[in-house]
């Protein structure tokens, strides 16, 4: 069976295809399109590029093409995207504007380029269904509640994988084979073992925090939408809704508006004076830019509230985890978040730390009573699994 996974962003196409076979998933590519404008000529030059390098023979061995999709009003879980799925994103596309068009319309190209070919979605919510009453629910008329405002939760996939490879590493096996089969069979049975207390932090353009009991998610910094928590590289993250609207009358601001200054002018890029790359951030941060030294300071605090925040939530930790392009990259940003957190259990290697980028490995000091690790996260091997199980299940 092969499915390819297709990340959609607002100008750009990147793809991984996945072959299962008896032995398990095999990537057989990987590749990507930038500056997109024409996606039915990206879609097809990325069909070409697969039989190019001999991975396909026609676009008909594709078993689905697999979306890692964000939000929609009333679905959730693995899915079939069908028209029905799509207008349910576009009722919920306001609350990830930045998201849901993009893919929504790539979709439909997807379907209209391969007809007969199965697409199926895996929404990042899907993660958080087994998360505590108290963590979704927020303090809002019943009305607001039934109509979709509550916590949901983002990164699902992300923070999935880590909870799975987490496990392994910290010796948890017959937990890990649990985790994977959550979405089939619900939260894994543990009799007789401390439960496996994790933290995982998604660090990177767009992340998010994440409390793990026995690989089973209890909430994340995330919200209601993608705009919230963290805050991001262009979005605010969390925000006082009444300064919000304060902010609307005094500067004569209508909804378009308020909701363009959000999303493409808050977070790390407010801060900063400009900057929304954290490696343009922390060269400025160095060459004596306080706006940018003050960026990375809120980042690294909202960071440190949220492992705080779970860490009491899970009565303590077994381990701490950074992933993403921002925490598997940066031992600066890794070493910042747990400064003086020894009181905690908490310890860094420093030469360990420094010496890992964009690999796998501990970081955390012999003696370190909570094991800190990097783990370079796969979305993309989680919702094609997930694809395959639904096609597999489908009479």
């Amino acid at each position: 069976m092969n499915i390819l996974v297709a990340n959609i962003g607002s100008t750009s196409l990147k793809y991984r295809l996945y072959a299962f076979r008896e032995e398990g998933p095999k990537l057989l590519a990987k590749g990507g399109f930038e500056r997109v404008t024409d996606y039915a000529a990206t879609i097809n030059e990325c069909l070409a590029e697969l039989r190019h390098n001999g991975v396909l023979q026609e676009a008909s061995d594709l078993d689905a093409v697999a979306f890692k999709v964000i939000v929609a009003k009333g679905i959730s879980g693995c899915v079939r995207l069908t028209e029905s799925a799509l207008e349910a994103m576009e009722h919920f596309s306001r609350l990830a504007p930045a998201h849901n068009p993009p893919y929504i319309a790539g979709i439909r190209q997807f379907a209209e380029t391969l007809p007969g070919v199965p697409l199926i979605g895996l929404f990042e919510t899907a993660f958080y269904q087994w998360a505590p009453p108290a963590f979704r629910r927020y303090a809002v008329p019943a009305s607001w509640q039934e109509a979709g405002m509550e916590r949901l939760g983002f990164h699902g996939a992300s923070h999935k994988f880590i909870a799975e490879r987490s496990a392994q590493l910290l010796g948890r096996e017959d937990l890990s084979a649990g985790i994977e089969d959550l979405y089939q069979k619900g939260p894994p049975a543990v009799a007789g073992e401390k439960p496996l207390r994790v933290i995982s932090c998604h660090l990177g353009g767009s992340s998010s925090i994440t409390g793990l009991r026995n690989g089973v998610a209890i909430g994340n910094s995330f919200g209601t939408s993608p705009q919230s928590g963290l805050p991001q590289n262009n979005r605010s993250g969390d925000l006082d809704p009444f300064a919000l609207l304060h902010m609307m009358r005094e500067e004569n601001l209508d909804v378009a508006a308020t909701e363009k200054l959000l999303c493409t002018e808050g977070g790390l890029k407010a801060l900063s004076g400009g900057y929304n790359d954290l490696r343009d951030i922390k060269s400025q941060a160095d060459s004596g830019n306080e706006q940018a030294r003050l960026a990375i300071d809120v980042l690294v605090e909202q960071i440190r509230h949220w492992i705080g925040s779970f860490y009491l939530s899970l009565n303590g930790l077994d381990a701490l985890v950074f992933t993403a392009g921002i925490g598997e990259n940066n031992p600066w940003l890794r070493e910042a978040v747990c400064r003086d957190l020894d009181q905690l259990g908490l310890q860094l290697d420093p030469t360990k730390n420094e010496s890992l980028r964009g690999e796998e490995g501990e970081i955390s000091s012999p003696d370190s009573p909570v094991k800190v690790l990097v783990i370079p996260t796969n979305e993309e091997l989680v919702v094609a699994r997930e694809a395959q199980r639904l096609l597999h299940h489908t009479p």
